[in-house]
């Protein structure tokens, strides 16, 4: 988890729901690793995009 830079948004921030149990804290690990493993330009703008939909029109889960 420590590979990658701290930053505004995430895949975990943006495809999973505000949790405070321990298993929400488990699923929102497996997306950072998920995030590191497949890590590219491309997932960050897909990243920017989902990010833009949960801001402006409320589209978050």
């Amino acid at each position: 988890r420590h590979a990658v830079k701290p930053g505004i948004t995430g895949l975990a921030q943006i495809s999973y729901p505000y949790g405070a149990s321990v298993e929400d804290a488990v699923w929102k690990h497996k997306y950072d690793i998920h995030y590191i493993k497949h890590h590219s330009t491309f997932v960050d703008l897909k990243i920017m995009i989902k990010t833009i939909k949960v801001v402006i029109f409320g589209m978050g889960r």
